[in-house]
């Protein structure tokens, strides 16, 4: 068997997809590490342990995400933009908008009917629209990061962020703590800070159908519901593999056309 294999380092998770005839054959995912030659390594060993073969058995390897050259052992690096926009056509073949919100940063991207990048734009200046920012919010209303998710279905009344800025809002959220606010609400509020930061950057490029959202925070349906409000527009929900993973499988898919000689 021919098998390749992507890997995204990113700065607070770090991915990897292993990849046989464009079927995934397995993945890993686990919180990122001091070092990302370090998180790399335990990533792939996990993905590898999984599939039950070793490193020997990849053919092909490519790296992507902030420690993508860190890595030792890929063949060759690809920016997370690209490779986010090539498994999120994997994910949802018709996918036109990508809006990508990882730990440190959120993207948004705009394919041609091709598949290929035409428009990007990044928030990777401040921790306010990342999953950090919903991991700071979370610790503080002390729920885990899927029960955050859940709080919007349950509030009637969430309340509003004065500032988006990290800092700020956990004052705004104290406040609200203090003064009795329901946790459903203030949790509601926070999700949908988060939903108007992505859309702003989603607009900036253009939205287009269909609309995928990609990285950890895809898998809060309180900011996915809050953001296709905004945008006017469904977001297309994908069960082929785990949304977060995207960049991983990107990565796998251009290490099997590099095998193919198509780059």
């Amino acid at each position: 068997m021919s098998f390749v294999a992507g890997c995204d380092v990113g700065s607070l998770t770090s991915k990897a997809v292993i990849m046989n005839n464009g079927r995934i054959v397995s993945s890993a995912l686990m919180r990122s590490k001091a070092k990302p030659q370090i998180s790399a390594e335990a990533v792939m060993g996990d993905a590898l342990k999984k599939a039950g073969i070793s490193m020997d058995d990849i053919n092909f390897c490519v790296g992507t995400g902030y420690g993508r050259k860190n890595i030792s052992f890929v063949d060759k690096t690809i920016s997370e933009i690209a490779c986010h926009g090539k498994g999120a056509r994997w994910l949802v073949p018709t996918a036109k908008t990508i809006i990508d919100i990882g730990g440190q940063d959120c993207k948004a991207v705009r394919l041609d009917q091709n598949g290929s990048v035409v428009k990007f734009v990044a928030n990777d200046k401040c921790a306010s629209g990342t999953g950090r920012f919903l991991e700071v919010m979370a610790r503080l209303l002390q729920v885990t990061i899927d029960e955050l998710g859940k709080l919007s279905k349950k509030s009637n009344s969430p309340i509003t962020l004065s500032s988006t800025c990290t800092v700020w809002a956990q004052a705004d959220i104290i406040k609200y703590l203090n003064s009795g606010h329901k946790l459903e609400d203030i949790g509601a509020g926070v999700n949908s800070a988060m939903a108007k930061r992505a859309a702003i950057l989603a607009n900036s490029v253009g939205v287009e159908q269909d609309i995928i959202m990609t990285g950890g925070v895809a898998k809060n349906e309180g900011v996915v519901h809050d953001l296709e409000k905004l945008l006017g527009r469904k977001i297309k929900r994908t069960r082929k593999a785990d949304p977060q993973t995207a960049g991983a499988i990107g990565a796998a898919l251009f290490a099997t056309e590099s095998i193919n000689g198509r780059s």
